[in-house]
């Protein structure tokens, strides 16, 4: 059976049902301790790539650019040859509310969770488009070798060219904001 993508209405996929597999999800800050772990469940998986559904399940939280609220539900999107992730997040009535972007080292996806390191500098696009990096002063502060800051610089200049060009994910509802 098919089952057309998660209730936020804002990343459509068909994906089978079976159910879905669940997966955990770490967070692992830049020196790869876990900062959190939570559950998600498998949308679509290719080498290299994996997309989850996740729910926000904390209680509010208000960020001053957008409030994630318990019950959104999120598309987190991984890869192994990226320096990035880019999470969808969607309100409880399918509207986006944007694209939350981490700059991290390339994931880490095993049969049962994914892994990322975090590396604090992130990006934020709003759903018409604009842009707007996070979190600057904490990059520069974490002790990464020069390569890794230009990995994370060039992730950051390759995110916010997909974005000026629609690229998906973030092709959708742009005119609709």
């Amino acid at each position: 059976m098919l089952l057309e993508g998660p209730p936020c209405g804002c990343f459509r996929i068909l994906v089978e049902f079976n159910p879905m597999k669940q997966v955990t999800i770490r967070k692992l800050d830049h020196a790869g301790r876990q900062v959190a772990a939570y559950p998600g469940q498998v949308l679509w998986q290719k080498e290299g790539i994996i997309v989850l559904r996740t729910v926000w399940e904390r209680a509010p939280f208000d960020l001053g650019f957008v409030v994630l609220e318990t019950g959104d539900p999120w598309i987190e999107h991984y890869f192994t040859g990226q320096w990035y992730n880019i999470f969808e997040i969607c309100a409880s009535d399918g509207s986006l509310k944007g694209w939350y972007c981490n700059i991290t080292r390339p994931a880490r996806i095993t049969a049962d969770g994914i892994e990322a390191e975090d590396l604090a500098l992130d990006l934020w696009v709003a759903p018409d488009g604009a842009m707007q990096v996070l979190d600057e002063d904490e990059f520069a502060a974490l002790p990464l070798s020069e390569d890794e800051r230009q990995a994370a610089r060039d992730a950051l200049a390759k995110l916010k060219a997909m974005v000026s060009q629609k690229v998906p994910p973030f092709d959708k509802r742009y005119d609709d904001a």
